[in-house]
């Protein structure tokens, strides 16, 4: 369905998806310009406040906060497990969301040596660390060995992603991450404006919907930075897929880690860059037709 300038019409936003808001535009196409309604991204402050102390300010979509706020705990290494981490309440502001969040207070005394300042970035992975030690942390080593999967298993995975993300589809601002088993079929996905949000996200709904990180893998519609390494091997997920390219440091602390990393995720395509052990490649058998054919001179 086009409009009457011939760009693809969005869906409408149902009411209650928080994470797009409706928006008047002037939509110009071929030098013609006219009056026309289009939905956005929504982003909104996120604090994160633990055990009565304020520790970060996340923009983010506000959508799946139970989810964002124990991958978030998991992830950055606040706790250890879900059942470290209680919800004590969740307000909605003019201005955004407030979490207040629960944890043991042997955590609370350790996250109060962190030093985080209280505003970051969207999603930002690394946001407010005071030192380069605090941000180049690593995470324990993922265990020799494991299951391995399929390689087209990460061209399933992505194809199915790619039509799982309405916020998405209705606005053009969004990353999502999924989770898929070892077949590829996609279980989870959350969509959130930050790429290390949705990553969070994904990351607590596996932990709510009890699922074990050693039996499938993580597919993102985005570059593999070090922040989106370092939350995968910390959340002990053992193969990240990305759509785009990983960085070095990323390579370097997903080698270190035990983490395969595959980029550029594309119809049957990838590049694997650590641990490339973990992906079995198809075998791929001649046609009768070119058997025995060489494309030797």
């Amino acid at each position: 369905m086009v409009d009457a300038m011939g760009t693809p019409a969005k869906p409408a936003l149902a009411s209650s998806s928080p994470g797009a808001v409706a928006r008047q535009v002037e939509r110009s196409r071929a030098g013609i310009r006219v009056t026309a309604s289009d939905l956005v991204a929504a982003e909104v402050p996120v604090a994160f406040a633990f055990n009565g102390e304020p520790f970060v300010v996340m923009m983010a979509t506000p959508e799946d906060i139970a989810d964002f706020a124990l991958g978030f705990a998991l992830s950055e290494g606040i706790v250890a497990t879900a059942d470290e981490l209680r919800v004590a309440g969740v307000q909605t502001h003019l201005e955004g969301i407030a979490v207040a969040l629960e944890i043991p207070p042997a955590r609370a005394e350790a996250l109060l040596l962190r030093r985080r300042n209280l505003q970051g970035r969207s999603g930002c992975g690394v946001c407010g660390s005071e030192s380069i030690e605090a941000v180049l942390r690593t995470p324990p080593p993922l265990p020799e060995g494991g299951r391995d999967f399929a390689a087209e298993a990460l061209a399933t995975a992505m194809r199915a992603l790619a039509q799982r993300q309405p916020l998405n589809t209705m606005t053009g601002a969004i990353h999502a991450a999924g989770w898929a088993d070892a077949d590829g079929r996609l279980l989870l996905v959350r969509e959130d404006v930050g790429r290390h949000n949705a990553l969070d996200k994904l990351i607590g709904a596996m932990q709510h919907a009890g699922i074990d990180p050693a039996t499938g893998f993580a597919v993102v519609t985005s570059r593999a930075s070090y922040e989106m390494a370092m939350k995968a091997a910390q959340a002990r997920i053992a193969l990240l897929a990305a759509i785009s390219a990983p960085t070095a440091l990323a390579i370097a602390l997903a080698d270190s880690a035990g983490l395969t990393v595959a980029g550029f995720v594309r119809g049957d395509d990838h590049v694997i860059y650590t641990h490339p052990w973990r992906l079995r490649q198809a075998q791929v058998t001649p046609s009768h037709g070119d058997a025995g054919r060489s494309d030797t001179p």
